[in-house]
């Protein structure tokens, strides 16, 4: 390919300015249909207040931590919303929003952060990976996996959320070489939401943009208003289709903002000030995509009370479901450690065991 083909557009890609007008950046990016963007606007309600609730439940103790994505709504739902029920999402600790957009059940997303166990869901089922804690390790494990469904001839993608910080580590480097030698179906989706917990993106890299990373690698790279859910919809569906062809890996930037801390044990207070996070309100994605979708006759004030009632009951049901104390095993510990156990993961199962039955005797 052309490398000015690789090249992502000059500012990123816009439909919609901060105050809900239209705005035309968009180049030949196509709208995504006003029932995909209603549906968004939905999810993102749901996002939000599932958002926090999470924040909240941390306070109360039912959660150990809470990684927020408040403020990243429109990336969280668009990469949820761009995928078939056969492609499979690779998420971050940061990334249970676009997890719940894609229909996991709240309670199984939550119990890594509640400390239950590595995983609440099953990732064959669902087609949603692990979220991933270790910067960028998720983005290996997509190149991977495409790379296999591409040899099995399946038609299905791969789409690794990515954050900013991540895009430092040798891990993401090695996975974008090695999608785009072998032309793997995946996409890579970076949410540089400024801070790598405390650094700023100014200290993390010298690039014009994160997007101009994939050029090096020979791969098709873009970047986006990360707080236009309409921008992020349009590139990512784009994307993916790219990758679906068979034209391999794709690199999307979205620049947004993470409104709250880094976590509930972060004090964000010391390395940003309120000014800052008081502009980065103004772009907020949802209020947005609601004044847009207003303007143009497609969301009315009745179904935003229902879309915001039924996230009321949702938050509900994940109060419920977090206050409720789980039933534990702790036998559970030694499976999916080995497709084959080894003798000494053997010895110690047995070990545990028989501890157990000497306490119940």
């Amino acid at each position: 390919m052309a490398p000015e083909t690789l090249l992502p557009s000059a500012t990123p890609v816009r439909f919609v300015a901060e105050d809900g007008t239209r705005a035309d950046q968009h180049g030949e990016y196509a709208e995504p249909a006003a029932d995909r963007l209603k549906t968004a606007y939905r999810l993102m309600v749901l996002g939000r207040r599932f958002d926090v609730q999470a924040t909240a439940l941390t306070k109360q103790g039912r959660l150990a931590v809470y990684p927020s994505s408040a403020g990243q709504e429109a990336c969280q739902v668009a990469a949820a919303l761009a995928l078939r029920e056969n492609d499979w999402l690779f998420p971050t600790y940061r990334d249970s929003v676009a997890l719940v957009a894609r229909g996991l059940n709240p309670g199984e997303v939550l119990t890594l952060l509640r400390g239950d166990a590595h995983c609440g869901y099953n990732p064959a089922e669902t087609r949603v990976a692990p979220q991933c804690t270790p910067l960028a390790t998720q983005t290996l494990h997509a190149a991977g996996l495409a790379h296999a469904m591409q040899r099995r001839g399946e038609d299905a993608v791969a789409l690794a959320l990515i954050g900013d910080g991540a895009t430092s580590e040798g891990d993401f480097h090695e996975a974008l070489n090695f999608a785009a030698v072998f032309k793997a179906p995946v996409v890579f989706f970076v949410q540089n939401n400024r801070y790598a917990i405390s650094v700023p993106f100014e200290k993390q890299s010298a690039a014009p943009a994160l997007a101009y990373k994939g050029i090096g690698y020979g791969m098709r790279s873009e970047q986006v208003d990360g707080n236009d859910a309409v921008a992020v919809l349009a590139v990512l569906d784009d994307a993916v289709r790219h990758a679906r062809e068979g034209h391999g890996p794709v690199l999307v930037e979205a620049h947004t903002y993470r409104i709250d801390a880094h976590t509930n044990a972060d004090d964000a207070t010391r390395y940003r000030d309120a000014d800052e996070v008081a502009k980065w309100r103004e772009a907020d994605p949802l209020k947005r995509l609601e004044a847009y979708l207003k303007s143009r006759n497609a969301l009315q004030d009745p179904e935003i009370d229902r879309f915001k009632a039924d996230a009321e009951d949702f938050a509900q049901s994940v109060r419920d479901t977090l206050n409720a104390e789980p039933e534990l095993d702790p036998m559970s510990l030694f499976d999916h450690v080995y497709a084959e156990p080894t003798r000494a993961l053997e010895a110690q199962r047995a070990a545990l065991k028989a501890e157990l039955e000497a306490q119940e005797a």
